[in-house]
């Protein structure tokens, strides 16, 4: 941490001082680092810096490591320091996130400062999900998606997830299922074209939802969501797939694929009867619903081509892909 910055958090202390630095997490292939920061005499006793570096040789956990995947990553900072400094103050107490406190760039680094969840009551990080965890974030979701309904996506991804088609094409090469890979295209279409439009949170999965302790009575939702890199533009069952599929088996999520997908609608459809009673929630869902399967689908096709032998590719997520690529592709002759 430089001198500057290290002025740049004290000031934010009112003269206060900086007691102990913890590391939470590096970043992905070697980008930096998350670190909280806590404070003695100011405003906050502990602060999250999210330290974004450009290293000097990428080191990808599953070796993709082009150019492309450089740029990707080098954008998707970009996107999320965007994100904290002009739409996260938009996000109510249904679907709290950090605050953005300070922001320095330079060529080579970005110094990122955020308030600390933990302080707030979100203090809990969970490995694995109950029933409860699971409906409390996929109503986090629902009201993120309600309060960004139809909005612009200026200085975001054009296209959320970080799975995206058309930023993937090296995984889609690599991907051997040749029916999938035909129908790529048009399940990427059928996502886009979608009427209804949201901001979708592009990275989902459980370990980016932080919990208050059980019966803290902390905050009026019970999650806060951290990490917006390929936050953008999307239908929002992108997310609901997502994280479904980031804390379920496939026998969970066989057995509970249609009260997971009510309690969602349910929730979204009163947040969004508030927010934008102009938008008939009616046809909102009928759209959305047909989509999830294909929604599940595109991340799928990322994850064959990515990794062929992930967890996650089990066989619920292949007869959802299969369901899908039978409606849109044509029968081989």
């Amino acid at each position: 941490m430089t001198t500057t910055y290290q002025s740049i958090i004290t000031s934010l202390a009112n003269g206060g001082s900086i007691t102990a630095t913890e590391q939470i997490q590096s970043l992905w292939s070697g980008y930096g680092e998350i670190v909280r920061i806590h404070l003695k005499g100011g405003l906050h006793n502990s602060v999250i810096l999210k330290h974004i570096r450009l290293p000097q040789s990428a080191d990808h956990p599953r070796g993709w490591n082009s150019r492309l995947s450089h740029q990707r990553k080098l954008k998707s900072y970009q996107v999320e320091t965007y994100w904290y400094q002009h739409y996260a103050k938009r996000c109510n107490q249904h679907c709290p996130v950090p605050e953005s406190l300070s922001v320095s760039e330079s060529h080579h680094e970005t110094y990122l400062l955020l308030t600390d969840l933990s302080v707030a009551g979100f203090s809990d990080i969970k490995s694995s999900a109950s029933l409860q965890d699971v409906h409390a974030c996929l109503s986090w979701l629902a009201h993120f998606h309600a309060t960004f309904l139809q909005q612009p996506s200026e200085g975001l991804w054009d296209c959320g997830t970080y799975w995206h088609l058309g930023t993937r094409p090296e995984e889609l090469a690599a991907l051997a299922d040749q029916r999938l890979k035909q129908a790529a295209p048009l399940i990427d279409h059928a996502l886009k074209q979608c009427h209804y439009q949201t901001l979708v949170h592009g990275d989902a999965k459980l370990a980016n939802f932080c919990f208050t302790p059980t019966n803290s009575g902390t905050a009026a939702s019970p999650v806060a969501a951290v990490d917006f890199q390929y936050i953008g533009a999307g239908c929002g069952m992108k997310d609901v797939a997502y994280f479904i599929g980031s804390c379920l088996n496939d026998n969970e999520c066989e057995k509970l694929e249609t009260p997971l997908l009510n309690h969602y609608f349910q929730t979204l459809k009163t947040a969004v009867s508030e927010q934008h009673p102009q938008v008939s929630t009616v046809q909102l869902e009928q759209e959305w619903r047909s989509l999830f399967d294909v929604a599940w689908a595109d991340f799928h096709r990322f994850l064959k081509g990515w990794s062929p032998d992930h967890w996650k590719l089990n066989s619920y997520s292949e007869r959802l892909t299969q369901r899908v690529i039978e409606r849109l592709l044509p029968h081989p002759s």
